[in-house]
């Protein structure tokens, strides 16, 4: 279990003059997947037929304080409200239910809801659901109470917020002029839940939310079984940012297999797939007259998590060596060929990636490429040998290395199958590869079952911190052990460092680090990819770089 102090300390940095974020609330945009709102200010639901979506991806939870993954994410994005959020086609965030949104000091960060602001149960959404909502995600987060699988570790420079009136909070920031905290606000650790209905110090069980209808997003929920079908009916009191829903009634139906969700796309039984096809299926669809694939900005990563206490040579083996243990990560990172990864398992679909940020984002770099295997990207076992021969490390070295099936696609048994060819072919291991479904898996890896195994991530927000303060800020959700005080340093000054130029060599610079270290190892990157009917539109709207895929933007017929 990670150490809930953490979260706590308070970072001292260098006094910066602060930054005048402002955000005003967004007037209706000319895109037709915004519909118009009544005289009261609530939604009103287009003239969509019903639409019909399948996914692999799997539920975790929906309470907000339990989950850190997709698909609970995709749920939340659909019913629950934000104070922030980002319109459609567009990475930056604006006011959600919140009127304004600015630093009124530099730890002081100040957000005015709209009036008359409710639940579909009826229940008033003023400040004190707010207050609630973030002093239960630090309590639940901090006394491990979310099993070590909430995004708590988001808000890790946030001392408390306060309720000044009925419709105004601060938060009270422990670092100042934060660049990200208005992103943060739009992120998993954002939804605001109803305090008369969740528990503030555990998770509230699906069936219990669901009950009690605490919902205020773009749709409710109205049947609920949880990776089998969940029902939505647009939420007529929305008063967000996004707009009436297209279509009233949505339905999305979570499959097992992905050829099952192929299957159906094809033959017209659902109206849209999302998450995930293998990159054979894409490839084949495209050919098909009857569907449309639509792709969008990739954000998605794919990477193997190094649990610093279990992995050969850990903290906590009978053989702990921290030297070893480097040399092993050094070797595995040496002989992985991600360019026939790429080819080989997703046809092109994932590109193969050399750090920690995707490429595309500001100070993103290629960290491990010359650090590791040939120094161009390929890889290297010779090198891999000397290093572990340096280190006095025996081979070959007994590797445990686990994978998931059913949340990351099919596509992940072959793709680790390569990994294990491909170490076991340099003769310096042995690798014993197991899977687990996805709901127990979520609980095993920060549990110190797995010593090492594969992750994926989609990002809560388009920036590059979203890809490293939730990974390595004093261990982030990742609970692998790993620990650098200089990398926690570095992550606070790019936090808060008002110069563009400046922010970038920061995050250079983390990135170089932690390419020492080895907490983790990059593998690939990939696009988001939707295949719908041909009577289907809006998901090209959806699919934009703040990575959220709203079904209210959907419509058919």
């Amino acid at each position: 279990m990670r150490n809930p102090s953490h979260l706590r300390r308070t970072a001292i940095v260098a006094g910066v003059a602060a930054s005048a974020l402002t955000l005003a609330a967004c007037s209706g945009g000319d895109s037709d997947t915004e519909s118009s709102a009544d005289a009261t200010g609530g939604a009103v639901a287009g003239a969509s037929e019903p639409i019909i979506i399948g996914t692999t991806d799997k539920i975790t939870t929906i309470d907000p304080a339990g989950s850190y993954d997709n698909g609970s994410f995709a749920v939340m994005n659909q019913v629950f409200p934000f104070l922030l959020n980002t319109p459609y086609g567009s990475p930056d965030v604006e006011p959600d239910i919140a009127v304004s949104a600015e630093f009124t000091a530099p730890t002081e960060y100040t957000v005015v809801l709209k009036e008359g602001l409710t639940f579909a149960n009826g229940n008033a959404l003023t400040s004190s659901d707010v207050v609630f909502t973030f002093d239960r995600m630090q309590a639940i987060f901090e006394s491990g109470a979310d099993d070590g699988n909430g995004p708590g570790s988001l808000l890790w420079n946030l001392d408390h917020a306060e309720a000044i009136d009925d419709t105004t909070v601060v938060f009270h920031l422990l670092s100042e002029n934060d660049q990200t905290f208005a992103q943060i606000l739009s992120s998993p650790a954002g939804p605001i839940v109803d305090e008369d209905v969740f528990a503030a110090d555990a998770l509230t069980p699906d069936s219990d939310i669901v009950a009690g209808n605490a919902f205020a997003g773009q749709y409710v929920i109205t049947d609920y079984d949880q990776n089998n079908l969940i029902s939505y009916e647009a939420n007529p009191d929305y008063m967000g940012l996004l707009g009436a829903a297209n279509a009233e009634i949505v339905d999305v139906k979570y499959y097992a297999e992905e050829s099952n969700l192929k299957l159906d796309i094809q033959q017209g039984n659902i109206d849209v797939a999302f998450r995930s096809l293998s990159a054979t299926d894409i490839a084949d669809l495209r050919e098909d007259e009857n569907v449309q694939v639509v792709d969008g900005p990739g954000g998605e990563i794919r990477y193997i998590v190094f649990n610093f206490d279990t992995m050969p040579y850990g903290a906590t083996t009978d053989e702990a060596d921290e030297a070893k243990s480097l040399a092993v990560r050094q070797a595995v990172a040496d002989i992985v060929d991600r360019e026939e990864i790429a080819e080989q398992v997703y046809a092109g679909t994932f590109t193969p990636l050399y750090s920690y940020v995707p490429a595309g984002l500001t100070g993103a770099t290629e960290s491990l490429k010359g650090l590791y295997g040939d120094g161009e990207g390929g890889p290297d076992a010779d090198k891999a040998a000397a290093t572990l021969e340096e280190a006095g490390v025996e081979t070959p070295v007994a590797l445990s290395l686990q994978y998931n099936p059913d949340h990351y696609g099919s596509g992940s048994a072959d793709e680790y199958a390569l990994v294990k060819d491909q170490l076991e072919a340099s003769g310096l291991f042995t690798v014993d590869l197991q899977s687990t479904e996805w709901v127990q898996y979520a609980k095993d890896r920060t549990a110190d079952v797995y010593p090492a195994y594969q992750l994926g991530w989609f990002p809560d927000y388009s920036d590059a911190d979203n890809y490293l303060t939730p990974f390595f800020y004093e261990g982030g959700f990742l609970g692998n052990h790993y620990s650098n005080p200089t990398v926690d340093d570095l992550i606070v000054a790019q936090g808060t460092e008002v110069d563009a130029d400046s922010r970038t060599a920061l995050i250079e610079e983390i990135q170089d680090t932690v390419a020492g270290d080895l907490s983790t190892l990059p593998l690939l990157q990939g696009a988001q990819v939707a295949v719908t009917g041909v009577d289907v539109s809006g998901a090209a709207d959806t699919l934009d770089a703040s990575f959220k895929f709203r079904y209210a933007a959907l419509s058919k017929g």
